[in-house]
């Protein structure tokens, strides 16, 4: 038995939280794509412990696997093992060895090359964590991988091949000086095959590392569960998102198993469970066409002469759910729920059912909208246009429902689904009967007591 987690919007649903929540069921917990860039919050007696790249099941005692879809920053893993254990935890996590390094040229790169698009406004938001270039080293076929830590022979030849064209892009395309960098170290082979070579001896000591794909298979023929765990967002994905603003790896449910190495089959044959958050958020560029309101400064979305109203309100819902990013903690863009968006995100992915997280935040509002279908051009659209030039042309089409009180969200949780205010399960039904999903659990706070389940896919 397997479930899949995918996030159904920007990213930020909630996701860890419902790892979390049917974590007890599963004997491992597999990350199948991104990196450190995926901010992941759980709850565990009272202890908020704030992940990037350890599966989420790490704080309950699970096997964690990092599959060769993700990209790896060894420092970053390293550190949050550490954390863990500084807090009484013993993770057991296991990484690819067909996973692809993050090495420290790709977070400079990285940065330069978001400065670079800021200057003609197409910056797309990136966390600066070297994700993007380690996935384009992937592609390019350059790329080091987990396994190559452990071969300090083929580590040199990988390091030796690959530096000096990085060196070449900084100094030739980008016109800056590495001695003038404040990492100059970055591109300095010797000084990164050291590094990383004793990486690759530290992981080879401790057993970290797998064949992602018969270690899977190995625990699926002992009758172990295993769970999937997607980062970022379905509209985020890099065939399936709002392109160019998306991530570099594909966070639907086709990506469990390419960044796994299981069959298409052993994820189809589970449950594929969809996350939404009852409104709407994302940090960074692109379209929003329910958008309330955007943030000051540089965030893209931010209109200094835009209604004051949807301003405040977006405001209220940023601070009531602390939509602030759990890497970067840059404030996020605010908006309705956006139907169309999760119409195609129920088509790419196949769920079998919906976790939908945060309906306490709305609470106390006289009225809750949500973005039915679209506008463009004179056509009414129900689901998401392929171009994200479209969609910035899309206007929504909202349909109002009536606004819940806020209640005793702890007792709602203890009570179950009947106890959700009767507007609230209205609100709920209509998005189960859109996406044509049953609904799972719902979210009403951000402890793990603080669900109200409805089905537990492992049962």
């Amino acid at each position: 038995m397997t479930v899949t987690i995918v996030g159904s919007q920007l990213g930020d649903e909630g996701k860890g939280g419902v790892v979390d929540l049917y974590g007890d069921a599963a004997d491992v917990v597999a990350r199948y794509q991104g990196g450190d860039n995926a901010g992941h919050t759980v709850v565990h007696d009272g202890e908020k412990y704030k992940l990037s790249l350890v599966p989420s099941g790490a704080v309950r005692g699970k096997i964690g696997v990092l599959g060769n879809g993700c990209v790896i920053n060894p420092r970053t893993l390293f550190d949050e093992i550490s954390t863990l254990e500084e807090k009484g935890l013993s993770p057991d996590v296991r990484v690819a060895e067909r996973a692809h390094v993050i090495l420290p040229f790709h977070r400079v790169l990285d940065g330069i090359e978001e400065d670079v698009k800021s200057e003609d406004d197409q910056e797309v938001g990136t966390t600066g964590r070297g994700i993007g270039p380690t996935y384009e080293d992937k592609a390019g076929r350059r790329g080091v991988r987990v396994g190559d830590l452990l071969d300090p022979e083929v580590l040199r030849e990988r390091l030796e091949y690959v530096v000096p064209q990085k060196r070449a892009l900084i100094e030739d395309v980008y016109g800056a000086d590495v001695s003038d960098l404040e990492n100059p170290e970055a591109f300095d082979v010797d000084a990164l095959f050291e590094e990383f070579a004793e990486i690759g001896e530290r992981l080879a000591e401790q057993d970290m590392t797998v064949n992602a794909s018969a270690f899977l298979t190995e625990a699926m023929a002992e009758g172990k569960t295993v769970m999937f765990e997607g980062a970022q967002g379905t509209i985020i994905d890099i065939d399936h998102g709002n392109y160019p603003y998306v991530t570099s790896s594909n966070p639907t449910a086709g990506g469990a198993a390419v960044g796994t190495g299981l069959s298409p089959n052993v994820i189809a044959d589970g449950e594929i469970i969809g996350i939404v958050k009852a409104y709407l958020t994302r940090v960074g560029s692109g379209p929003l066409p329910t958008e309330l309101g955007g943030v000051e400064g540089d965030t893209p979305g931010y209109d200094e002469q835009g209604d004051g109203e949807n301003e405040e309100l977006a405001t209220y819902i940023r601070e009531e759910g602390g939509e602030y990013g759990t890497v970067t903690g840059r404030p996020r863009r605010v908006g309705w729920l956006d139907m169309p968006m999760l119409r195609h995100s129920a088509r790419v992915n196949g769920f079998t059912g919906l976790a939908v997280n945060h309906i306490d935040v709305l609470a106390g509002l006289d009225e809750v909208k949500v973005g039915h279908s679209y506008d463009l051009d004179g056509e009414e659209l129900e689901a998401m246009p392929p171009t994200t030039e479209e969609w910035g042309r899309c206007e929504a089409n909202l349909r109002t429902f009536d606004g819940w009180e806020a209640v005793d969200w702890a007792a709602v949780a203890a009570e179950g689904y009947d106890a959700i205010p009767e507007n609230a399960r209205a609100y709920l039904e209509y998005l189960s009967d859109e996406l044509d999903a049953p609904i799972y659990a719902v979210g009403v706070g951000p402890g793990r007591e603080e669900t109200v389940v409805v089905e537990n896919p492992y049962e």
